[in-house]
């Protein structure tokens, strides 16, 4: 991951929704709106917009990936920060879009330009609009949730996601992280080498389950305790939408499901359709 500067509260931004939510979990697209919008921001959604073209770039065609990405790279054209709220996705944008062009100089050019401007939603929240995290009405009552973080490999190295969401989890009052010893290793499914090499892919998949067990993290913290939350429901199903999906670039769903569950209980909101 570079180093990089950031740039002062901006008034508008733009969201790269990317095509996996706009597929499959829309409902997250609308929270990074409502949380961006909650900040003050006005938030700009092209509609032309499709995918980052990491699908065909991961799985060895990069002309078809440059030809994605042309087709976004005109639709952010006012200076506002681009939100992108998939690690893997802003990597592949901030990253690798000049690197296809960099043969055209006029659209390596612009995608230089755009790459200065994307950055992955908790790293915007916590570093551009240093926004303090909501307090919990008397969280001295609420009981610990235990929870184990697997990162992206790909978002870990190129965005730093690991960094952010450490740093998310341990502000929030009420959450014991557990770390493992295999945190930062691969979950097996890299794109189309789940697909290639499925043995090779479940032995790691073991590997990272073994050392999660390893930490003594409860069944009962698992199932959501006393709060009702369905964690390990969410988390098999994610993890076997993750497997299916992880072609097309889905290496963070279930870092979103452990959110989206945390954010299910009282402390969050008294009403749960909120």
């Amino acid at each position: 991951m570079d180093q990089r500067a950031y740039p002062p509260v901006p008034e508008q931004v733009y969201l790269f929704g990317t095509c996996l939510i706009d597929m499959f979990v829309p409902e997250a697209g609308v929270d990074a709106v409502f949380l961006l919008q909650q900040a003050g921001l006005r938030v700009h959604y092209p509609q032309q917009q499709s995918c980052c073209g990491q699908p065909a770039y991961s799985s060895g065609n990069p002309q078809q990936a440059r030809e994605v990405a042309r087709a976004q790279l005109d639709l952010f054209a006012q200076p506002w920060p681009v939100v992108v709220p998939s690690g893997s996705c802003a990597g592949m944008m901030r990253h690798h879009w000049p690197a296809l062009f960099a043969d055209e100089p006029e659209w390596h050019a612009k995608a230089l330009a755009l790459a200065e401007r994307v950055f992955e939603l908790t790293e915007f929240y916590l570093h551009v609009l240093q926004q303090p995290l909501p307090q919990p009405r008397n969280s001295n009552s609420i009981p610990a949730e235990h929870l184990a973080l697997h990162t992206s490999c790909a978002a870990r190295r190129e965005m730093g996601t690991r960094l952010h969401g450490v740093e998310v989890l341990n502000r929030l009052p009420g959450i014991a992280l557990k770390e493992h010893v295999r945190e930062s290793e691969c979950c097996g499914f890299g794109g189309t080498f789940s697909l290639k090499h499925p043995d090779i892919s479940g032995a790691m998949v073991q590997d990272k389950l073994a050392a999660i067990r390893a930490t003594g993290f409860g069944d009962e913290r698992q199932r959501g305790g006393d709060a009702g939350i369905p964690v390990s429901k969410i988390i098999t199903l994610t993890g076997l939408a993750t497997l299916v999906l992880a072609p097309f670039g889905a290496f963070s769903l279930n870092l979103s499901a452990i959110t989206a569950a945390m954010c299910m209980g009282p402390e969050a909101h008294p009403d749960k359709a909120r």
